[in-house]
């Protein structure tokens, strides 16, 4: 069955700004281009109800302006006075994180500053630094209540400039894997979706005039958003059925961090997603176990993502990736932190025989995974006194009870290992038993890789390549199951093992992608040095966000190979949590139950800050009985056990298709034009500031900076040959800082400004300054600039050595003055009125650009290429060139005749 030409819709909301009036807000929001326009009113006469108005109308920038324009004009207090405005700008923004309210009116909350964190086949990942949240009823309708200002207290007590993300392009709460096979769907299934929905509603960005047979429409595909990650699904509720969906921008949690890999010059972007879950979220002691719908505490799914930079698209490129999960043990339990206790006691709150919590939360994990589910339990088998095993024995039981009903092929797999044990033996290898268990569950569950077995693989076939499990689909694998590895906190243990596990996978990948000769990478590489570093930020960044500090137990410490004052560091974390744990945890669980939505504030009902306990909040079976009872015996979702080994969520079947959005589009539109997305030929470029060369760099930051070393990250070195060793063992003369910024307290970059105003052109909005600094970087400041250039020239060869002529450093100011002017004249271009450009509509694109290759190739790109098929006609015009050149010309015929006595008349005539 033939797959349609598809790619992810681009959302054409990027920039916004909220005018004001008495009466209204008028939020205006564009494409980064700012050819196209949306408005919503907001009304603002409304004490206690949201009202919003969208038009559904695209404007073009002269509309906007002529707009704007009228409402200035009819708000000002009298007809013709110039000395007030009538609309006045309030904000710039890029995005709405939503709308809340407590006891008054509604507020919206903006994105007013961001970052960006990473590049996934040219879709943005950035990470929200500044917002703004503004009160909308005006002063004149506002009806105070005392307690208003402490929900806003404890509202914004959630940091949103900590660790939350968004992409507008690139669904941030699914996987990879998930992405790209909506894309790889049935052309028919897209042609039918298509029809469903313009049958349904008509929309400006429907398929205007395109044919619904082939032709040169592309397919936009977006998907409905994975709530369990999302979230501001619970600010976005009030206006998501009355908005285009443009407007709704969805946030998730967690951690992003992107380093490059390059081998010998060929960049592999290494990435790390962490999506933290929504439901039953809090802090550490106030959040253990599970709730009555299958959620568990901590629960964090981990997405590893290798790529091929060179190659930018979703379908000629090459992608990789592997999913891990970490959550609390799915039981009934906690601990009573008010005896203030280092370790308080484990309880069982209920009994749950046949399993029913476990069996709602594995049910989650087979539809969004498949199987097999394996489970790696890291708690404490032996104790003196029960404590953690209390747990184990608890999850046997529930793991084994449910494996009698499902198919054997298909059943939970178990793996116990107390790691703490090991880890106090000296003759023991925590990490070599860890290596172990990691080869055997990335061999049960595979990864995702989206195209074929390269031909490399073949040519030395190796024995664990074979062993690999997974599934093997015609263009690529899939990855069916996943691992879940728990501890008690799920935060030291857990993380060092998910890093193992993520090691091992990262061998699987590379080798799939043909970079590596055989599945396995070694301690000590620059590659794993990196990968180490990336899992480090992400594990402190999961630990201040659960347990209040960074990790206390690393890798290297499980590598017994920390420096002795890691053992202090130590005693502070330790105490750095214990102090969190007991004073500041119970403020920031409420303000995680406002943000959530868990609590919502209402006149009659006690205040969130007299509640006891927020027990009943989380657990929806105490307030009401549910109507329907789950079986004791089929606990799974019907139709889930049909599709296994494949999850069900990535399933072709008519329950997932309405969760689609698919509309047909011209292949010149800026809502699926990625090219146009990523590189912005319409604004002004500074390599300085440009992302992929700011982020961790495996040859900058860890190669060694000596002359003759292998440069290849492949290759073992000393712990004292990296690159950020060299420059730590200086002397004390030059000064030298190494700062390493962790995701929770990395500030902005210096070279990152405020948003700056634009008062020439009412309807557009700022320029962003995006700091490209990666979230991770390791900046390294040493006071004398030529060591600096010393240590530099050892590693990059002169622009004279590799190119024959000298750079300057510097352009010249006339070179400057010409570029700008170069860039001036194409934003005028891409400005221009709409109506302008109908001699360059869609529908005559096809003449005006029609690019068409001189050599057409089936497969074309950086691993395969096909020889050309020439048509017999080709073949035919080349023989006779040929036999030109030898002397031998061919009889001219009657239309040669014709043509020539045209030309002769034509020229002399």
């Amino acid at each position: 069955m033939p797959v349609a030409a598809a790619a992810p819709l681009i959302s054409s909301v990027q920039k916004l700004v909220l005018y004001e009036t008495r009466a209204r807000y008028f939020l205006v929001g564009s494409n980064p281009a700012e050819t196209k326009y949306r408005v919503l009113k907001i009304d603002r006469t409304e004490p206690k109800d949201l009202v919003i108005i969208d038009d559904k109308h695209v404007y073009t920038q002269q509309e906007v302006r002529e707009l704007l324009g009228r409402l200035d004009l009819g708000n000002r207090t009298k007809m013709g006075q110039k000395g007030s405005s009538g609309l006045s700008r309030a904000v710039s923004a890029f995005g709405i994180v939503g709308f809340v309210r407590f006891l008054e009116g509604y507020y919206i909350v903006l994105i007013t500053k961001r970052r960006k964190m990473a590049d996934i086949g040219g879709h943005a990942i950035y990470k929200i630094e500044d917002t703004n949240m503004i009160y909308i009823p005006n002063d004149s309708v506002r009806v105070s209540h005392p307690d208003e200002t402490r929900y806003l207290r404890i509202f914004q007590n959630v940091d949103l400039s900590s660790n939350f993300y968004f992409s507008y392009s690139y669904d941030l709460s699914h996987s990879l894997q998930y992405n790209l096979t909506i894309l790889r769907m049935p052309l028919e299934t897209l042609k039918t979706e298509t029809t469903q929905t313009r049958q349904e509603s008509f929309d400006i960005f429907e398929d205007e005039g395109l044919s619904t047979q082939g032709g040169s429409g592309v397919f936009g595909i977006c998907s409905k958003p994975y709530e369990k990650y999302v979230w501001n699904a619970k600010l976005l509720e009030a206006v998501r059925s009355a908005v285009h969906r443009d407007w709704l921008l969805y946030i998730i949690h967690g951690f992003c961090g992107q380093s490059k890999l390059l081998i010998y010059g060929r960049p592999i972007y290494v990435t790390l997603i962490a999506r933290r879950s929504s439901k039953f979220a809090g802090t550490r002691f106030l959040k253990r176990g599970a709730n009555c719908e299958g959620d568990v505490a901590n629960e964090v799914e981990t997405e590893q993502i290798l790529y091929d930079a060179s190659v930018m698209s979703f379908s000629a490129g090459s992608y990789s990736s592997y999913v891990q999960v970490r959550g609390s043990v799915p039981l009934y339990w906690s601990q009573d932190i008010s005896t203030m206790m280092p370790k308080p006691p484990i309880t069982l709150d209920q009994a749950d025989p046949y399993a029913h919590v476990a069996a709602l939360h594995f049910d989650q994990m087979l539809q969004r995974f498949g199987s097999p589910i394996i489970i790696l339990n890291l708690v404490k088998e032996r104790e003196k006194r029960k404590h953690e095993r209390i747990l184990s024995e608890e999850l046997v039981a529930a793991v084994t009870y449910l494996n009698q009903f499902l198919p054997p092929e298909h059943a939970i797999i178990y793996i116990p290992w107390d790691m703490a044990k090991y880890t106090k033996s000296k003759l023991c290898n925590v990490l070599d038993r860890l290596n172990v268990i990691a080869e055997s569950v990335v061999k049960k569950t595979g990864f995702f890789v989206n195209r074929p077995d390269s031909y490399c693989s073949i040519l030395r076939p190796d024995e664990k390549w074979n062993e690999l499990g997974g599934c093997v689909v015609s263009t690529g694998r899939l990855q069916t199951g996943v691992l879940r590895t728990n501890c008690v906190d799920c935060l030291d243990r857990t993380n060092t093992a998910q890093f193992m596990v993520g090691k091992c996978a990262l061998a699987y990948q590379l080798y799939s992608l043909g970079l590596i000769d055989k599945p396995n990478l070694q301690f000590d590489t620059d590659a794993v040095r990196l990968f180490e570093e990336l899992y480090e930020d992400h594990g402190d960044t999961l630990s201040l966000q659960y347990g209040g500090s960074q990790l206390v137990h690393r890798v290297k410490t499980y590598r017994k190979i920390a420096p002795w004052t890691q053992h202090s560091k130590d005693i502070m974390q330790t105490l750095s949590r214990y102090y969190s744990n007991a004073f500041s945890d119970a403020d920031r669980q409420d303000s995680i139950n406002l943000f959530l939505g868990v609590f919502k504030p209402a006149e009659g009902k006690p205040h969130l800050w007299e509640l006891p306990t927020d027990f009943y909040l989380h657990q929806k079976n105490t307030l009401s009985l549910s109507q329907t009872r789950q079986s004791y015996t089929f606990w799974w979702t019907t139709g889930v056990l049909k599709h296994l080994p494949l999850p069900f969520d990535e399933v072709t079947c008519a329950e997932n298709r309405r969760k689609l959005t698919v509309k047909k589009f011209h292949k010149y539109e800026e809502e699926i034009d990625i090219h146009n997305e990523f590189f912005r030929p319409y604004e002004l470029s500074s390599f300085d500031e440009t992302f992929c060369l700011a982020m961790t760099n495996s040859t900058r930051d860890f190669m060694p900076k000596n002359v003759g070393i292998d440069p290849s990250p492949f290759t073992v070195r000393k712990p004292d040959e990296t690159g950020k060793s060299v420059l730590g063992n200086k002397n004390n003369r030059e000064e030298t800082v190494l700062q390493r910024k962790t995701a929770a307290s990395a500030p902005p970059p210096p070279s990152e400004e405020a948003v700056s105003s634009s008062s020439e052109d009412d309807s557009g909005t700022d320029k962003e300054d995006e700091g490209a600094v990666s979230q991770r970087s390791t900046p390294v400041k040493v006071t004398d600039a030529g060591d600096n250039t010393k240590i530099t020239e050892n590693v990059v060869q002169s622009t004279k050595d590799v190119y024959g002529v000298n750079l300057s450093d510097i352009p010249s100011e006339d070179d400057l003055a010409i570029y700008a002017r170069f860039v001036q004249l194409g934003q005028s271009q891409h400005k221009q009125d709409k109506g302008s450009q109908q001699f360059y509509s869609k529908h005559s694109l096809d003449t005006v650009i029609n690019l068409i290759p001189i050599s057409s190739f089936s497969q074309d790109n950086i691993y395969e290429v096909q020889p050309p098929r020439a048509d017999r006609k080709s073949i035919e015009i080349f023989h006779a060139h040929i036999q030109a050149g030898r002397g031998n010309m061919q009889p001219l015929g009657r239309d040669d005749f014709l043509m020539y006595r045209e030309y002769i008349r034509n020229r002399y005539m």
